[in-house]
């Protein structure tokens, strides 16, 4: 499921050129993965896939915020993060209101289209999983980059299981149950996003104590 922390921005992380390459490839592959989910689930007909390509948005929206914004001023920090919030959001309500139209009006998806698909998904997020393993112990946000990757595998395993329900059945049923499933992940994560940038850009531009309050002067 996509993740609502973004990867470290601790200079030191940053710094490291091994990390820095994890996340370009990491950012690349998930960046093609949504172009290509998105644009097969809406000509297959799945729900689910454009749901998971949810998923590769939120973690390539993650990867570029790190590699783009991080050494910047956290009120940037924070309206990078707030426009990823609210287009993952956005996403995720068009795959909802895509699902219901399903439910009412819709045909049988590509079976074979979303195995395919799915599986090649699976691979994508394998290998990055793989990869990120050796950043595992390192700070909280690299082990949540790590993480994510691992999570949404499991995305993309139930996406092979509707497509197989959808076979088995000749249903769209499995597909709209997962794609609903997602998409409300995704609503979630992108409100939760867009709630801790708004505190965080809330406390990047209030100031200090310090900068408005001057300590008495003892007068005699």
């Amino acid at each position: 499921m996509a993740c609502t922390s973004c990867a470290s921005d601790k200079p030191g992380t940053l710094n490291d050129p091994k990390w820095r390459r994890a996340l370009w490839i990491a950012l690349a592959i998930n960046g093609g993965m949504f172009g290509v989910e998105i644009v097969a689930g809406i000509t297959g007909g799945s729900k689910a896939l454009q749901a998971d390509a949810l998923d590769f948005f939120g973690d390539a929206a993650n990867y570029a915020i790190s590699l783009g914004v991080a050494g910047m001023a956290i009120a940037w920090r924070a309206r990078a993060a707030m426009l990823k919030g609210a287009t993952l959001a956005v996403l995720g309500l068009y795959v909802l209101l895509a699902a219901g139209w399903g439910a009412l009006y819709g045909t049988v998806p590509h079976a074979e289209v979303m195995g395919i698909i799915g599986v090649a998904a699976l691979i994508a997020n394998l290998l990055v999983a793989v990869m990120l393993y050796r950043f595992r112990s390192g700070d909280a946000n690299m082990r949540s980059v790590w993480i994510c990757s691992r999570n949404d595998a499991i995305g993309n395993i139930a996406v092979v299981l509707a497509a197989g329900g959808v076979f088995g059945l000749n249903s769209a049923w499995p597909d709209l149950v997962v794609a609903t499933l997602m998409a409300v992940l995704g609503l979630s994560g992108g409100f939760q996003i867009m709630r801790q940038a708004r505190a965080e850009l809330r406390s990047g531009l209030t100031p200090a104590p310090s900068a408005y309050r001057q300590p008495l002067e003892r007068v005699g």
